[in-house]
């Protein structure tokens, strides 16, 4: 299919679906291009041939939207949109922003603070035991026990706080099909386990070969705990020689597995190929349409991965420090599809990725071993 993936029955109808696999929850608006995760995502859920509808930014007042496409038959997707839902809303004075670009409009409002969290339980309030699993930057930055800058506070795992299933963290197409793959088969969302790239919280601590980190309750009422814990998460954050870390939350045990393995040049070629409509889906024309589509509409992703690993920066934390490439093919095959949209002008805004012009693995010795523990690549 070419079209934008469907967002209410009428659109499930036309493509002759009473069910979808996967409903993904999202607190932006539904944009179908490569910059947003949702439409990643989505698209390669739909490639490998389970169907997905999206609801962007649902009214969290009431289960109503949470359940307009019906029960999903495989299980919910949540995120809270491209940015975690405090940065969206709040300054660093802690005021409330005056706009923001992923919502129709630009219009504040949209989405509530601590979206996956809010959205989480209306799904739980509406399905109960539904599988639900959560991502994007929220989910991943806040998969561990966590500063909060907003109520100067540590809180707990997001898995925790949310009542969800699983956390995929960092890019997350290779962990959400082969959870798509299990789920198909009848495995029971609790029974899924250790698949790279995702938390789980267990009642008792895993018999295997892992690194345990200061407790919740440890970190939350001593810094040196705390500074502890973020060492061996940072320590072990390698899809190579990194190991399991476990930290205690009261009775159970959030368990977050190494990361996985980034995509590869042909990987990265296919995702980005996938058939995205580069635009906002239209139901948002009346509102003005979406902000944020206008910075990165003729943009195109090079890269994923920094090998910085800056102390102000929590990329290296998400995407990981080994730097992956697509194809010179790939890439020129994206910009000649610009050309055929008539809103083209013939100016490409940018090509990069992360780590700037950095386009290959800053060693040899990495993609063996991974990334050196104690060093920066960059000092």
């Amino acid at each position: 299919m070419t079209d934008f993936l469907p967002v209410s029955k009428g659109d499930m109808e036309k493509r002759g679906l009473s069910s979808l696999d996967f409903i993904i929850v999202t607190g932006d608006a539904y944009v179908d291009h490569p910059s947003f995760g949702t439409a990643i995502i989505s698209r390669v859920l739909e490639s490998k041939g389970y169907t997905v509808g999206i609801i962007a930014q649902p009214d969290w007042t009431s289960t109503a939207d949470f359940t307009r496409l019906g029960r999903p038959n495989l299980g919910f997707l949540v995120n809270s949109g491209n940015l975690d839902s405090m940065v969206a809303h709040y300054t660093v004075a802690k005021k409330l922003r005056s706009a923001d670009s992923y919502s129709p409009g630009g219009v504040m409002g949209k989405r509530p603070d601590r979206a996956v969290i809010v959205y989480c339980n209306r799904i739980r309030e509406a399905y109960k035991d539904i599988p639900l699993i959560i991502g994007g930057l929220e989910a991943s930055l806040r998969r561990f026990a966590h500063y909060d800058y907003w109520s100067d506070s540590v809180r707990r795992s997001i898995l925790v706080d949310s009542g969800a299933d699983l956390v995929i963290y960092g890019m997350g197409e290779r962990q959400v099909v082969q959870i798509a793959k299990l789920l198909s088969r009848n495995i029971p969302i609790a029974s899924i386990d250790k698949i790279a790239g995702t938390c789980v919280l267990r009642n008792e601590r895993p018999q295997e070969d892992a690194v345990s980190c200061p407790s919740f309750e440890l970190v939350k009422k001593d810094k040196k705990e705390y500074a502890a814990a973020c060492k061996i998460q940072y320590d072990e954050h390698d899809p190579i020689r990194g190991k399991t870390v476990i930290q205690p939350h009261s009775l159970k045990f959030l368990v977050c597995y190494p990361p996985a393995m980034p995509l590869s040049t042909e990987e990265l070629d296919e995702v980005y190929g996938l058939p995205y409509q580069r635009a906002y889906h239209p139901m948002y024309e009346k509102e003005g349409g979406i902000p944020a589509i206008k910075e990165v509409e003729f943009s195109i992703v090079s890269s994923r991965g920094c090998f910085g690993g800056c102390n102000f920066c929590s990329l290296a934390f998400h995407q990981g420090r080994m730097v992956t490439s697509r194809s010179h093919k790939s890439i020129i095959k994206e910009a000649e599809e610009f050309t055929k949209n008539p809103e083209f002008k013939g100016y490409i805004s940018d090509v990069g990725g992360p780590t700037a012009n950095f386009r290959i693995p800053s060693c040899k010795k990495q993609l063996k071993e991974g990334m050196c523990k104690d060093r920066a690549c960059l000092t």
